[in-house]
């Protein structure tokens, strides 16, 4: 009865956690392959003036296997954190520009005519026979999911 417990606090945590944030294993352990590389060592020092500390690489590695083979919540909930920094780090500088002022509503003329000479320009431009050929098709859209 102590044991029903415990799984049915393990299942409310698990459906909290963001498991599409975790990646297929390999891609750990090819940035960990990558980090360590001769090639990537020579950038390190070269932008940072010394080698970085890639085992974070290899620990995410070791988790993602633990979850997968054995579903360990705790590897996944490290993961899906060391996943969140990841990308809190590569979001930091966006966040620290000051330079430019975001803007909260669209410039009032966004929506104006191209200029004549512009508009002559795409009458030959490859942009033109694309965007004709696509309005012929039924599918209208533009959108390419890869």
């Amino acid at each position: 009865m102590g044991s029903e417990g415990g799984e049915k606090e393990k299942n409310e945590n698990s459906k909290n956690l963001d498991f599409w944030m975790i990646r297929p294993c390999e891609m750990y352990k090819n940035e960990y392959d990558d980090c360590t590389s001769i090639k990537s060592r020579l950038h390190q020092i070269f932008v940072h003036g010394n080698t970085v500390d890639c085992n974070h690489w290899h620990e995410d590695y070791s988790n993602c296997l633990k979850w997968k083979k054995s579903n360990d919540i705790n590897a996944a909930e490290t993961l899906v954190l060391s996943e969140k920094i990841k990308i809190r780090n590569r979001l930091k500088s966006f966040y620290a520009n000051d330079v430019w002022e975001t803007r909260r509503n669209p410039p009032e003329n966004w929506n104006d005519p191209l200029p004549e000479y512009i508009a002559k320009r795409r009458a030959y431009s490859t942009l033109n026979d694309t965007l004709d050929d696509q309005s012929k098709e039924k599918n209208n859209s533009l959108c390419s999911i890869m």
